[in-house]
Order: structure tokens, then C-alpha cells, then sequence
């Protein structure tokens, strides 16, 4: 076997890669923007179809559309001329994939797609392909050479592909002013659709949970307070209940460097004033990036008068699957 230096052979690939997409850069034109415009305007679905690698990329391909806004699928064109192509409405968009523009399997049922009337979008890297020329619209994805040094499996050439692919999808999803909550609908389950679309009230403690004692209490209550509650914080309020400031570990902490005895001391002097509070609305998410931001692990839930209702830390965003 030949010795061979991976890492050269690593950075050669990218750089062919690299090149292909710079390619593409170069070769968009309007028949981008009436693919897009096609596929935005469909009252169907966008059916994708590839053979081989192809259809893999194409599958990815719909799946991101779908995911983004464009009602996608993929159709194997195999199977296409085998009974589903009554999958296919005269509503629909075919977006079909070939980097020679030749393959029987697609190129057999363009007819079908004629007759029917569905638009056809082709990608391929042979603009006088016979896709390419039958095609309503046309997007090239030709590459000057492949990573293989073979010449012979696709490597370039899809990657090309999948990067065009994604660049319809993020259009559309502009266009269509596709948002994070639409795009959490879609993606329920997992870490992801947690993060999209868990609320601080979905997760914060509430009730008798919230920590909570009077301006007037000491230091050591307080920290039993703490300690019965598990936040790590405990609020301090007024005679009305209204929010006037926050202990937590780290205020007792400071308390004991200084030497302060947690005895004597009225939580109302060792206390932070003006702490950082949250509405019940407010995305788990945007939680998360806030006590990330300002370096606390727990924060206090208040109603429009400035009441705790809820409380949490940093351990409930990780049980949520948030963190």
C-alpha cells in the first residue's frame, strides 16, 4: 500500500470543494429567481426526485425545504414510473436532480410531468442536457472537477447540489418571513423543539415552591428558606408581596468573606436590590441566553405588579432539555 498523507489529501478535497461552491456563486442568474418564484407560489408541494447520490441529496433537499416553510417530499423516480407518480398533483412543483441531465429513470417521466402540466425545475451540471432543455427552469450546478481522483463517485458535483439546495430553501424561508416558532411547529420532539418551544412558565416553580421571606426576616432565616426551597435563592418582599431584592449563594458567600454574622443581620441589608427579573412568557431560550449572559444561575418569575410568581435555576433548564 502507498503511503499517504491524509491530512494533504484532506485539504486538497476541501479545496476542490471549496472551489465548486465559489463556482455556483459565480453562475446564479434569474433562473434562481423564478425556481424560487415557482416554488413559492405553489399551492401543492414541491416534489423532489434523484437517482443514486443524487436522490440522497435530494432527500436531504426536502427534508429542509419541509422544515423551513415549502411543503416538500421526495420521490424515488424509480418507483416514479412504477405507480408513484400519483403521488404527483397538478398543483405540485417537481424540482429534479441530475448532474448529468440524462438519467433514464427521470428523463422517462418528464413526458408524464408535460402532460400534466407540472412545472419542472432541473439541477444539473449539463445546461444541454436533456433535463436541462426540457426543464421550465434550469439551475447548474456544474463543477470543474470532483474530489475523487478517480473522477468517478460524486463528491464535488453534490456537495454543489446540497449548497444550491439549501440556498432555495433559506430564499424561501425569507420570503415567506418564516419565523423560529413556525419553524419549532414542525420540530416538537428533542433537544430542538425544547429549546423553541418551552416558556419560562412552562418550567419555573410556582406557589408554595417559590422561595420567598419578608424584608424584615434575618440572614439565618432566609438561608433556611434557601435551603427548604433548593433554588439556591430565596426573593424578598414587602408587606404587599411586591418583589424588593434577591439572596443567593453567592450574596452569602460575600457575607461571610466580610464577616458578616448571618445571625444578627436582616436580609433587607446583605439582600441585591434591583435584581434581574422575567415575564412568564418569555422563551426558555431567551432565559437561558440571558443567565449565560450575565453570569447567574437562577432567576425570578414577577407579574405585572412586581409580585414573584415563579422562580428557577440553571438545573430546570437542564432537566428540560433547554440547556
Amino acid at each position: 500500500m502507498a503511503k499517504v498523507d491524509y491530512l494533504e489529501q484532506a485539504r486538497n478535497v476541501l479545496d476542490i470543494e471549496r472551489a465548486a461552491i465559489d463556482t455556483l456563486y459565480a453562475s446564479l442568474n434569474d433562473q434562481f429567481e423564478q425556481a424560487c418564484e415557482l416554488m413559492m407560489h405553489c399551492k401543492g408541494r414541491v416534489v423532489v426526485t434523484g437517482m443514486g447520490k443524487s436522490g440522497h441529496i435530494g432527500g436531504k433537499i426536502a427534508a429542509t425545504l419541509a422544515s423551513t416553510g415549502t411543503p416538500a417530499f421526495f420521490v424515488h423516480p424509480g418507483e416514479a414510473s412504477h405507480g408513484d407518480l400519483g403521488m404527483i398533483t397538478k398543483q405540485d412543483v417537481v424540482l429534479a436532480i441530475s448532474n448529468s441531465g440524462e438519467t433514464g429513470e427521470i428523463v422517462s417521466i418528464i413526458p408524464v410531468l408535460k402532460r400534466l402540466n407540472v412545472p419542472l425545475i432541473a439541477l444539473t451540471g449539463r445546461p444541454d442536457s436533456t433535463l436541462a432543455t426540457l426543464a421550465d427552469v434550469h439551475i447548474t450546478v456544474a463543477v470543474k472537477e470532483e474530489a475523487c481522483p478517480l473522477g468517478l463517485a460524486p463528491t464535488a458535483s453534490t456537495t454543489a447540489t446540497l449548497v444550491m439546495g439549501d440556498a432555495l430553501a433559506v430564499s424561501l424561508l425569507r420570503a415567506r418571513g418564516f419565523t423560529a416558532d413556525d419553524f419549532a411547529l414542525s420540530h416538537p420532539g428533542g433537544s430542538l423543539g425544547k429549546r423553541l418551544l418551552l416558556r419560562v412558565s412552562d418550567l419555573m416553580h410556582t406557589d408554595e415552591r417559590v422561595p420567598q421571606v419578608h424584608h424584615t426576616a434575618t440572614t439565618s432565616e432566609a438561608l433556611l428558606e434557601m435551603s427548604r426551597k433548593g433554588l439556591g435563592m430565596t426573593t424578598v418582599v414587602d408587606d404587599q408581596g411586591t418583589l424588593l431584592g434577591l439572596f443567593t449563594d453567592g450574596d452569602l458567600r460575600r457575607i461571610l468573606d466580610h464577616r458578616i454574622d448571618v445571625h444578627d443581620s436582616k436580609i433587607a441589608e446583605v439582600m441585591t436590590p434591583n435584581c434581574i427579573t422575567v415575564k412568564h412568557e418569555l422563551l426558555a431560550a431567551e432565559a437561558l441566553q440571558l443567565m449565560e449572559s450575565r453570569k447567574i444561575n437562577g432567576l425570578i418569575v414577577v407579574d405585572a405588579a412586581n409580585k414573584p410568581v415563579g422562580a428557577f435555576n440553571m438545573h430546570d433548564l437542564l432537566q428540560a432539555g433547554v440547556l
